[in-house]
């Protein structure tokens, strides 16, 4: 029997094996992503300012494929990851900062563990230890340098790196604005109001998203739907037609 790189009865796979706690961990990374004050390299191709719904869902396969993979199916996938950032980086003849990879894993720990909370049950502090070792091994693997060794570690660097990582700049306010032109009015509505729900404090002042959460009891109501297994007719409502698959694949057991 080949060995996985996640076991099966992991935690993470439970978390992102619901397409529900995917796309609540989508609304969370899109925030960061706007503020990260690396953002520019992910402007440099073009492809997030032209797709950011397609760029963002190319992040999740990346992570599944990770996650659901066997050993070396991992390994490949993330040595992939790494090439394409290198030809990235021989393309605008600089070198991606090592932060703004640590960045991307942070908020890939983060917001795997808020998800789930939000919409399921707390976790307990070694799940959420398995969390974190599992999005270290994978920083491991791409070699980066000054990862925390541990959950208790990660914890503290994670509220440094809020302190001092977010910036609302040109790129931010350009960002929301495609975010707005490619979902329409009211999914962009509700991809704030989830933000509002899962994003630290630090980013909701930066992002000006509020206090009021609206979404709240509609995450209610949606639990409720999951009971008489009717969730698919809300998610669909909410979701851009040309996503609709890709969502539903993501609940598939794997």
């Amino acid at each position: 029997m080949s060995s996985y790189f996640v076991n099966k009865n992991s935690i993470v796979r439970q978390i992102w094996g619901k397409a529900d706690s995917i796309l609540f961990i989508f609304a969370g990374a899109s925030a960061e992503f706007a503020l990260n004050k690396s953002v520019d390299w992910l402007y440099f191709t073009g492809r997030l300012p032209s797709d950011p719904l397609g760029r963002l869902f190319s992040t999740v396969a990346y992570a599944r494929r990770i996650l659901f993979s066997d050993y070396d199916g991992a390994l490949r996938a993330i040595d992939q990851i790494t090439a394409i950032h290198k030809n990235v980086e021989a393309g605008r003849g600089m070198q991606i900062p090592n932060e703004a990879y640590i960045d991307v894993l942070y908020l890939l720990i983060d917001y795997s563990i808020r998800s789930y909370e939000l919409l399921e049950r707390k976790l307990s502090d070694s799940e959420k230890a398995e969390v974190f070792e599992v999005f270290y091994r994978v920083g491991k693997r791409m070699e980066l340098v000054d990862l925390p060794v541990s959950y208790p570690d990660w914890v503290i660097k994670r509220e440094e790196q809020l302190s001092t990582d977010l910036i609302c700049s040109d790129f931010t306010f350009d960002l929301y604005r495609q975010y707005r032109k490619h979902l329409g009015f009211m999914r962009y509505w509700i991809l704030n109001q989830a933000q509002l729900l899962l994003v630290p404090q630090q980013a909701k002042k930066l992002l000006h998203l509020g206090k009021i959460h609206w979404l709240s009891p509609i995450v209610f109501i949606y639990k409720l739907f999951r009971l008489v297994n009717l969730q698919n007719i809300l998610k669909n409502a909410i979701l851009p037609p040309a996503y609709i698959a890709q969502v539903q694949a993501m609940d598939r057991i794997h």
